[in-house]
């Protein structure tokens, strides 16, 4: 009998144990603080901070440029169709990007009488499809997103669908775990 009761003891002890090793270690995580998100001052604050750096000043330059004013403009031919996500008719111009560039695969395409550079992120199954583009090759692009950098004379358009001849060569794949 007293080997039973010492047992009961024994797998009361462990069982409590291993009960309140696991509350230790969810509250450790919860114990995390929450990424502080900036107020408006403070992202100001910030972005004044950042033109007063060599690179800001550089940029802010660019913008004022010709070709920073070039660059936006491109931007604002296509700007709707990228926040609305609808078709934008191109042409691909070159199966290279600039020299230096480090956009990954992409191609230079002309979209309402500008050149684009159109940059992908396919996966590996995608590649042979884009590969199959030619020059002079018309084709349907959407995208919700189009950047620009002071390194390169062409505004940036993520493509994430393109059709050619009524038929989808490429659709980005969502990244798995959110964005």
């Amino acid at each position: 009998m007293k080997k039973i009761i010492y047992a009961l003891i024994l797998l009361l002890v462990v069982v409590s144990g291993l009960v309140f090793a696991n509350r230790a270690v969810n509250n450790e995580t919860s114990k995390k603080p929450a990424p502080k998100l900036l107020t408006a001052a403070e992202k100001d604050a910030e972005m004044k901070k950042w033109k007063a750096t060599p690179e800001g000043i550089k940029y802010t330059k660019w913008v004022a440029s010709p070709a920073g004013e070039k660059v936006f403009a491109c931007i604002a031919k296509i700007r709707k169709n990228v926040d609305d996500y609808t078709n934008m008719e191109a042409v691909v111009t070159s199966l290279s990007l600039p020299p230096g560039s480090r956009l990954g695969f992409g191609v230079m395409a002309r979209i309402n009488d500008e050149d684009y550079i159109v940059r992908f992120e396919p996966e590996k199954s995608q590649l042979e499809q884009l590969h199959s583009l030619k020059v002079n090759d018309k084709i349907i692009i959407r995208s919700h997103y189009i950047s620009h950098a002071p390194k390169y004379s062409y505004p940036i358009v993520s493509g994430e669908y393109v059709e050619r001849d009524g038929k989808v060569i490429f659709q980005r794949v969502p990244r798995k775990g959110g964005c």
